[in-house]
């Protein structure tokens, strides 16, 4: 079972207002966001998470990062400590969240090892970006997300810490709580370190930190710095916490007769009263269907034929994977019913997409039976929300040797 650990965080100095100076993950960020942010205050957290400049935008982030410890503008404190960070929340459906989870270093392990365990196959990602600044500036600061697979998590973070602060942000309210009470730490390090924890968002920092474990284990030939472990938001894995919406698909590549050939396989086509809206995710999932969008916004259900899909997991993904299984069309991935229709009025520089689907939201109990079997969903299965800060607490991680 991986190991879950305290330690000395850097944070902002009480007095900074988070509303300028915390973010969202650097991977959610369109460029206009990140100019807003950063004109929001020089000291906001995007200056180092995301790195402007040219070749030397990384050893800039890590002069910024030691200039802001310098200047009292970050501190990094005196003794190791957990942080309570608590979102609430309305999702989707008009129900009233919190989630209640625990920033700390989760143990990097090697892919496969167990204890720590992908939950969908992840697209390849070239860009060394998350690495080389790791390397320059020896913090992990956009935490991965996992969720614990061992009962009584939630329970123990009932309790509130010192508080450190709290913003609201497009409806939801981010609180962060320090613990430092060392029977406390043993209790949540105990807890967490009795069953696994699956990746539910983050899997790409994470195999960033096991390549720069690697590099640390070479270099320094020590398997015990800072560097095994990484910056990781944990909480249990219950109903009443997750809340999970779709990645819906946009199809491009191919002519849409040939779209709707390639998926006759395994589909039928009805027609649908008026465009795709709110309400047609909820019936999506009460008659268990999808829905394939043209350009011009008009839906058609789609309906999957008896025994289609006998021997498929019940995935959405997982059936487009098995229907368009040698098919000529080229796939991406979208969250959110606006911004699909919006790609596909307004398209793309090289070529408009062809019609996106539809899909339905992967269940809790999908989740956790891929757990536990050792499986893996096809990418994109799953988009938690709302998603996680950054700035809340930095961990600072071993140095390569210059």
């Amino acid at each position: 079972m991986p190991r879950f650990e305290p330690f000395n965080a850097i944070r902002y100095a009480s007095g900074m207002n988070w509303d300028e100076v915390i973010a969202p993950p650097y991977d959610v960020l369109a460029e206009d966001e990140i100019r807003a942010l950063g004109q929001a205050s020089k000291y906001n957290i995007t200056w180092i998470d995301v790195p402007r400049g040219d070749d030397d935008r990384y050893k800039v982030a890590a002069y910024l990062l030691q200039e802001w410890l310098a200047k009292g503008v970050l501190v990094r404190e005196p003794e190791p400590s957990f942080t309570i960070y608590r979102m609430d929340h309305v999702d989707a459906a008009g129900r009233a969240r919190t989630i209640s989870g625990v920033l700390g270093g989760l143990e990097v392990v090697d892919d496969g090892a167990g204890g720590v365990l992908p939950h969908e196959r992840t697209t390849k990602k070239a860009s060394t970006d998350r690495l080389d600044l790791t390397v320059a500036t020896a913090a992990n600061l956009s935490p991965v997300w996992g969720l614990s697979l061992a009962s009584g998590l939630t329970a123990a973070l009932a309790e509130p810490g010192q508080p450190l602060g709290e913003m609201v942000v497009e409806g939801v309210t981010h609180r962060a709580e320090r613990v430092t009470d060392p029977q406390r730490i043993a209790k949540i390090k105990r807890i967490i370190g009795r069953d696994d924890v699956l990746i539910a968002d983050g899997h790409h920092r994470y195999s960033v930190s096991r390549t720069y474990r690697d590099m640390v284990r070479k270099a320094t030939k020590r398997t015990d710095t800072a560097a095994e472990l990484t910056l990781t938001f944990i909480n249990e894995l219950v109903d009443d916490q997750l809340s999970i919406e779709a990645i819906h698909r946009i199809y491009e590549g191919v002519p849409l007769d040939e779209l709707k050939d390639d998926l006759s396989g395994s589909f039928t086509f009805e027609p649908m009263a008026g465009q795709p809206g709110p309400q047609t995710l909820a019936q999506m999932v009460t008659d268990r269907r999808l829905v394939l969008v043209s350009r011009d916004g008009n839906g058609e259900w789609l309906v999957p034929r008896p025994g289609a899909f006998d021997g498929v997991r019940a995935l959405d993904g997982a059936w487009l994977e098995h229907a368009l299984a040698g098919s000529r069309a080229m796939v991406r991935y979208q969250h959110g019913l606006d911004e699909v229709l919006k790609q596909l009025r307004g398209g793309r520089p090289f070529g408009k997409p062809t019609a996106a689907i539809l899909i339905r939201p992967t269940t809790l109990a999908e989740i956790k039976r891929t757990a536990r079997e050792g499986l893996l969903m096809p990418p994109k299965s799953t988009f938690f929300t709302p998603k996680l800060r950054t700035g809340l607490a930095i961990r600072p991680t071993a140095k390569l040797p210059r």
